[in-house]
C-alpha cells in the first residue's frame, strides 16, 4: 500500500506544481482579435447590421494585336451600403506596377551570382513602358471628375458626398501596353509563338476597379507591391471585348452573343457538350492551326455578362483550342467546364484539364458548397498560375515533340485544381488578399490537398502534409514569421502563405479536431462568408463555435508564432506494485539484479583470485555463509502478512492484477504544444495507440510526465507514430531510442 501512495501521489504532485515564470500558450485571443460589433459577431458570422458595398461595371475594352496594347472605356455604378458619407472614391490602378518608377520596380532588392538566370536579366534591362494612361474621368452627365493618382491608386473626388444608401455613376476612358508575360514573369500579359507569329493574352488586372470600403478598416488601399494580391467588392459586369475576327475568348461570365461570334458548327458543338459525358472539341486543333496561318483584318466583338462577381478576366488567340463539358449539378444547372489551349499544349490539356476542373469542382463542393457560377474556365499560360472568377490561367506544357515526364503533367494538373478552387477561395469567400495571402492560398491549398489525392492514390502532393513542413518549420528563425503576417512582408511565401496553413488544417482535420467535427465546421465558415468579406477572426471563431473545440492555443502557436514541434520522450521508468508475497517479490528483483552491471574489480577478481580461502579452507563456512539474498526470512513474512490483513477487497485486486505502471517524461523542444500521441508495442507483439489533447501542457508548456497503466509490458514506446504533429526531430520519439545510421559519402580531394 505504501508503494501505491507513494506513486500516486507523485501524480497528483505533478499537475498541481507550477513553474515560477512561464509563458501561458493557453491564453485566449481576445486581446489580438477585434472586438465583436454589430457587424461581426462573436462566433465569426455576419451580424445582424453586416454591410458591405456593391460595383457595378460596363466595360468595353478592345485589344490591339498589332501593338499589343488595350484601349478601354468603363462604366461604374458604385453603392454606398456603409453607414458613412463619402466624400471621394478609391480605386486600383494595378498595372502602374508596370511602371518603370513603380514601387515595386524601385523597391526591388537583386544579387548578382555567378550563374544568371537569362529571363531574369531581360527583366532587369527591359525598357517596357508599362502603366495606365488615364484620359478622363467623368460623371455620368460627361463632366469632368477631379482625380489624383498614388502609384496604384487612385482618387476621385465627388461633386457631393455620397449618403448611405445611395448610388454614384461615372466614366474611366483608359489604355495601356500589355506586358509580355514570361519577360515579365507576371500575373497577365501576353505570350509570343515565334514559329507562327502568333500571340495568346490572358488579361486580368486590365481595367480600374475599385477598392474595398469595409467596417473593418474603410477603405483597403494599400499599394499594389506585387505580392499581396487583391481586394475587391462583388458586383454584376457587362463585359464587351472587341477582337480580330479570327480569336477565339474565353472570359469570366457568360457569353450572350453566341450567334454573331460563333459559326453555326461551333454553336453546335457547345450544344452537345452540355450533355455530354466527356469533353467535345469546340474549335479542333486543325481548325485552330489554319487561323494561325492568316491574320483577320476585321474585328469582332464578344459580349458577356456575369452577375454577383469580384472581378473580370479573359483570354483570347486565334490559336486557341476549345473543349467544353457540361456538369450537372443537384439543383438541376448545368455548369459548362471547358479548356482553351494552343496547340503547344496538346497532348496534355486536351486529355487533362477539363477532366482537373470537373474533378475540382466535385471535391471542392463537398467540403463547402456547390459551384454557383454557370462557367468554369481553365486557360493555359506559359507564364503563370492565376485565378479570376470563372476562368482561370494555368500552366503546364509538354515537350515539342508532344511527351512530358510525370512532373509535368502533375505540376499541370496541381496549378489548374489550385487556380480553379480560387472560385471558392477567394472569389466567393472575399478574403482581403491584400492583407492576409494566407486566407485564401493557405485553404485553397489545404482543398487543393484532399482534391488531389481523390484524384489518383499516392498523388505526389506537394502541400499539405506534415512531413512537407518539416524542413521549414525547423529552420533557421530569422528567415520566418508567422502566418499573420502581412503578405508584403514575408520571406519564404510559398511556405508561410500556402505550405504551413495548408499543413495546419490538415493536422486540425486528422488530430485536434477530428475530421467530423472539422468537417462541420470549414464548411460553415464557407457557407457564412460565401458571397461576403470574411477576417482571419471571422474564420477562427467560426471553426471553434461550430466544433466547441477551444483552439486558441492552436492558432496562437501555428498562426501568430514561429514555434516549431519538437516533443522528446526524455524519461521512461516501469514500476509494479509490491504483492506482499515476499518469495514473489525476492524472484523479481532476481530477475532484475540479473540485468544489472557487474563492478570491474569483481569482475576482474573471479580471474584474478585463484581460490579463496573459504574455497581452501570449507571447514571455516559457518551458517551465514550460506546466506541467499533470494531466499526470504520469517520477520519479512510476517509482516506483510499483517499489512494483507489491513487492506481493503479494492485494494487486494489491485495486488491481484499484477498491472505494470510507466512513468513517461517529455519535452517540449520546439516550443509548439501539441497533442502527445503514443503508441505502445507490447511484448507480445500487438500495439496500441494513445492520444492526449494538447491541454496536457497547460500547467507546464516545456516539462511535463505521464502516468500509463498497462496489463501487458511494454517492450517499445514511440511518440507520434502515424506523423501527425510535424514534428521535426524523430530521432526523440522512440524509447528505448533507435539509432539510425546516416550515409555520408566518401571523396577524394
Amino acid at each position: 500500500m505504501q508503494k501505491i501512495l507513494l506513486l500516486f501521489g507523485l501524480c497528483c504532485f505533478m499537475q498541481t506544481n507550477f513553474a515560477q515564470v512561464r509563458v501561458d500558450k493557453f491564453k485566449q485571443l481576445d486581446e489580438e482579435w477585434p472586438t465583436p460589433n454589430n457587424y461581426r459577431n462573436a462566433a465569426g458570422a455576419p451580424a445582424h447590421q453586416y454591410w458591405q458595398q456593391k460595383a457595378d461595371y460596363v466595360i468595353n475594352v478592345e485589344l490591339d494585336d498589332d501593338k499589343q496594347r488595350i484601349m478601354g472605356e468603363e462604366t461604374i455604378t458604385y453603392t454606398n451600403n456603409s453607414p458613412d458619407a463619402l466624400s471621394y472614391l478609391w480605386l486600383q490602378l494595378d498595372q502602374n506596377i508596370f511602371a518603370p518608377n513603380s514601387d515595386a520596380q524601385i523597391t526591388r532588392t537583386d544579387a548578382i551570382g555567378n550563374r544568371m538566370d537569362a529571363n531574369y536579366l531581360q527583366r532587369l534591362n527591359s525598357n517596357f513602358q508599362g502603366g495606365y494612361a488615364i484620359d478622363w474621368v467623368k460623371d455620368k452627365n460627361s463632366k469632368d471628375l477631379p482625380f489624383t493618382i498614388n502609384k496604384t491608386m487612385m482618387r476621385v473626388d465627388l461633386p457631393a458626398p455620397l449618403k448611405s444608401k445611395e448610388s454614384f455613376t461615372f466614366k474611366i476612358k483608359w489604355s495601356y501596353n500589355i506586358n509580355d508575360g514570361i519577360a515579365t514573369n507576371a500575373r497577365t500579359g501576353y505570350e509570343f509563338f515565334p514559329a507562327d507569329k502568333n500571340y495568346t493574352y490572358h488579361i486580368a488586372q486590365f481595367y480600374p476597379r475599385m477598392a474595398v470600403y469595409s467596417d473593418v478598416q474603410g477603405w483597403q488601399h494599400k499599394q499594389f507591391l506585387g505580392r499581396g494580391e487583391f481586394t475587391l467588392s462583388f458586383g454584376d459586369f457587362q463585359l464587351n471585348i472587341t477582337v480580330p475576327e479570327d480569336h477565339i475568348i474565353a472570359a469570366t461570365g457568360e457569353l450572350q452573343n453566341a450567334n454573331e461570334v460563333l459559326t453555326a458548327t461551333q454553336r453546335e458543338r457547345l450544344a452537345q457538350a452540355k450533355t455530354a459525358k466527356n469533353p467535345v472539341i469546340i474549335q479542333t486543333q486543325a481548325e485552330a492551326v489554319e487561323k494561325e496561318k492568316t491574320k483577320a483584318t476585321k474585328k469582332k466583338t464578344w459580349r458577356f455578362k456575369a452577375q454577383n462577381v469580384r472581378d473580370v478576366a479573359f483570354a483570347t488567340s486565334r490559336k486557341f483550342i476549345w473543349d467544353a463539358q457540361g456538369v450537372p449539378m443537384s439543383d438541376g444547372r448545368v455548369v459548362m467546364a471547358m479548356s482553351f489551349y494552343p496547340k503547344e499544349g496538346n497532348p496534355l490539356w486536351e486529355k487533362y484539364s477539363t477532366a482537373a476542373i470537373i474533378h475540382t469542382m466535385k471535391v471542392y463542393g463537398k467540403y463547402t458548397f456547390e459551384y454557383p457560377y454557370p462557367v468554369a474556365i481553365s486557360t493555359h499560360a506559359a507564364f503563370t498560375g492565376m485565378e479570376y472568377p470563372m476562368i482561370s490561367f494555368n500552366f503546364g506544357r509538354p515537350r515539342p515533340d508532344g511527351t512530358y515526364p510525370e512532373q509535368t503533367k502533375y505540376r499541370m494538373l496541381g496549378v489548374i485544381i489550385h487556380e480553379v478552387g480560387h472560385n471558392w477561395f477567394p472569389m466567393i469567400v472575399n478574403s482581403d488578399e491584400r492583407q492576409w495571402s494566407w486566407l485564401d492560398e493557405g485553404l485553397n491549398s489545404f482543398l487543393e490537398y484532399l482534391t488531389e489525392v481523390e484524384w489518383e492514390r499516392d498523388y505526389p502532393v506537394r502541400r499539405g502534409t506534415t512531413a512537407s513542413m518539416i524542413d521549414y518549420m525547423k529552420g533557421d528563425k530569422n528567415g520566418q514569421e508567422p502566418i499573420m503576417t502581412n503578405s508584403e512582408s514575408i520571406t519564404q511565401f510559398g511556405n508561410n502563405a500556402y505550405g504551413k496553413p495548408a499543413t495546419a488544417l490538415n493536422v486540425l482535420r486528422e488530430t485536434v479536431m477530428g475530421r467530423e467535427l472539422f468537417d462541420f465546421a470549414f464548411k460553415e465558415y464557407a457557407n457564412r462568408w460565401k458571397f461576403k468579406h470574411p477576417t482571419p477572426s471571422d474564420f477562427f471563431r467560426t471553426m471553434e463555435d461550430a466544433s466547441a473545440v477551444d483552439l486558441d492555443w492552436f492558432w496562437r502557436g501555428w498562426f501568430y508564432s514561429t514555434d516549431h514541434v519538437d516533443i522528446a520522450i526524455s524519461n521512461f521508468r516501469h514500476f509494479k506494485i509490491n504483492s506482499l508475497d515476499q518469495n514473489a517479490e525476492l524472484q523479481a528483483q532476481k530477475l532484475l539484479d540479473a540485468d544489472n552491471p557487474i563492478y570491474i574489480s569483481d569482475l576482474r577478481n573471479k580471474t584474478s583470485v585463484k581460490q579463496s580461502l573459504m574455497e581452501a579452507q570449507p571447514e571455516l563456512k559457518d551458517e551465514y555463509n550460506d546466506r541467499d539474498p533470494y531466499k526470504g526470512d520469517i520477520v519479512t513474512q510476517k509482516n506483510n502478512e499483517r499489512k494483507l490483513a489491513n487492506l481493503t477487497e479494492a485494494d487486494k485486486k489491485l495486488l491481484l492484477d499484477n498491472k505494470n505502471y510507466y512513468e513517461l517524461s517529455f519535452k517540449n523542444i520546439g516550443g509548439l504544444v501539441m497533442p502527445v500521441i503514443l503508441q505502445f508495442v507490447y511484448e507480445d507483439g500487438t500495439n496500441e495507440t494513445k492520444y492526449i489533447p494538447a491541454e496536457v501542457w497547460r500547467y507546464d508548456t516545456e516539462n511535463i510526465r505521464k502516468i500509463f497503466i498497462t496489463e501487458k509490458t511494454i517492450k517499445e514506446v514511440i511518440l507520434d507514430p502515424y506523423l501527425e504533429t510535424a514534428d521535426t526531430d524523430r530521432s526523440n520519439n522512440y524509447f528505448p531510442q533507435r539509432h539510425e545510421p546516416t550515409r555520408f559519402e566518401m571523396f577524394r580531394d
